[in-house]
């Protein structure tokens, strides 16, 4: 922004609505920082009024119980794995479903999509009990199967991998199959790379609804050794008659950090798929 060019009172307005972002970007941070410093914290800092903004005696109580006393390494690696391999399901079946409603004409695609749709609006806890039952059925009650597989099928994925296939050319397309290109080839060697943002940005909403999800997995195990952090973490702050918030912030703390990475690692394709989808949308 050149501020040179500018009138005295552009250049008000400019500088007030950049301190009204600064302001309203240290109050969304906030509850991470009060997460982070509260990890340091006994349990009897944490619930002082008026409250410690810094820790005044900070320890590593907190960690120490969460990995010594606890398998808290197994439920990090079920956190990663079971919401990695639900992540990479998801960008299967969503790139491939939003490439034939995006580029392919077949009976009903219209009325089919609309019902895919139709599945975005139906509040989780609807589908909650017909699924538990599917999956105690299925005998994956306690099992990776039964964590991962219900995610597999994400219907925004497909939604938002429909609207940038509008951004790839039927052109090229149509050429690679003058080249004799078949359909998987074509898929993989033309299609794919031109939607790789969109496939960053769709790994990490699968990534991070599957890792924040609470609800199922609490339904659908109750062996210790398969909790997940989240769920984890929950009973064992939240298990007895008292609460403790020092240990329950190290447990989020934890958690939040891979989920940082991960968004860290592929935040370039994130940004370019949400700005390319909403203009192609």
């Amino acid at each position: 922004m050149n501020y040179r060019k500018m009138s005295a009172p552009e250049k008000g307005w400019s500088i007030l609505g950049l301190a009204v972002v600064i302001v309203l970007a240290l109050f969304s941070l906030m509850p991470l920082y009060w997460m982070l410093t509260g990890s340091f914290k006994i349990l009897s800092d944490t619930m002082k009024i008026p409250p410690e903004w810094f820790p005044k005696s900070p320890t590593l109580a907190n960690y120490y119980q969460l990995f010594t006393n606890n398998p808290a390494f197994r439920w990090l690696f079920n956190s990663i794995f079971v919401a990695g391999c639900a992540s990479i399901g998801a960008i299967l079946t969503s790139t491939t479903a939003g490439y034939a409603f995006g580029k392919k004409q077949f009976p009903g695609k219209k009325q089919l999509f609309w019902l895919m749709l139709i599945t975005m609006m139906l509040p989780h806890q609807v589908l909650l009990i017909p699924l538990y039952l599917l999956i105690a059925d299925l005998k994956w009650i306690n099992t990776y199967a039964g964590l991962i597989v219900p995610f597999i099928a994400y219907p925004f994925g497909v939604f938002l991998v429909k609207q940038f296939m509008q951004s790839v050319p039927n052109e090229l397309l149509e050429a690679a199959r003058i080249d004799g290109a078949g359909e998987i080839r074509t898929f993989i060697s033309i299609v794919l790379p031109i939607i790789k943002p969109a496939i960053g940005a769709l790994g990490i909403f699968s990534f991070v609804a599957v890792w924040n999800e609470y609800l199922w997995q609490l339904v659908v195990t109750d062996k210790r050794e398969m909790f997940t952090l989240p769920l984890a973490v929950s009973k064992l702050a939240y298990g007895t008659q008292s609460i403790n918030l020092g240990l329950a912030m190290a447990g989020a703390t934890v958690t939040f950090i891979p989920m940082l990475l991960f968004f860290l690692a592929f935040q370039r394709f994130f940004v370019k798929g949400i700005a390319v989808g909403a203009v192609k949308g």
